[in-house]
């Protein structure tokens, strides 16, 4: 997933049982595409170069079953490790919080949601009969992924529509070696994750 054109789109599939969604460029170029396995105790995802599924490009994969702390590695099609995305439980429950490791074990990037009460109110609303079908287009969480100096590098968003969902990332500083890679699949395996809390 190198040399892609910003900002990068993750739209889900509408109407499928197991989620499944495509990140398409800033051009119109789907560079990857994601299905959720169903029933599995410990997330196992291939990320595929396309809709046809014939080459894995990269591999998330938990090292538990239990979500809490859990840890994602990622490795390329070859089995190589690329770091790992780790949940951060207690700070989760009020904003989501993700730390990002390189292959080396040392954190380098932050994914942390910009204002829990977009989620609150996201699921308050979206239960109200009728009411709720305009909730996905008002309430809308952001992301902002840092380093750890601070230094903002992009901000992930979800993006207003009534049926489906989409997302968007935003590129706001040059990448270092290694970190889009991190970037991307952090983020896809967070929305899934996110997905799956509401």
């Amino acid at each position: 997933m190198l040399n892609l054109t910003y900002p990068l789109t993750i739209k889900f599939k509408f109407g499928v049982i197991n989620p499944q969604f495509s990140v398409v460029d800033g051009t119109g170029r789907t560079v990857a595409f994601v299905k959720q396995k169903a029933f599995k105790l410990r997330e196992d995802i291939s990320v595929f170069q396309d809709e046809a599924m014939t080459q894995v490009r990269y591999r998330i994969k938990a090292d538990r079953w239990l979500d809490y702390n859990a840890s994602y590695q990622f490795t390329d099609g070859e089995g190589r490790d690329l770091g790992r995305l780790v949940r951060k439980g207690a700070r989760s429950f009020w904003k989501a919080a993700y730390e990002l490791y390189d292959e080396g074990g040392k954190q380098d990037l932050l994914i942390q949601e910009d204002n829990g009460w977009v989620k609150v109110a996201d699921s308050l609303f979206s239960e109200i009969p009728f009411v709720g079908l305009l909730a996905g287009y008002f309430f809308n969480p952001k992301y902002n992924i840092t380093r750890p100096d601070g230094t903002k590098v992009a901000v992930f968003s979800k993006k207003p529509d009534l049926i489906s969902r989409a997302f968007e990332m935003e590129k706001l500083a040059g990448f270092e070696e290694g970190e889009e890679v991190r970037i991307i699949l952090g983020t896809m395996m967070m929305v899934l994750l996110e997905r799956n809390r509401g």
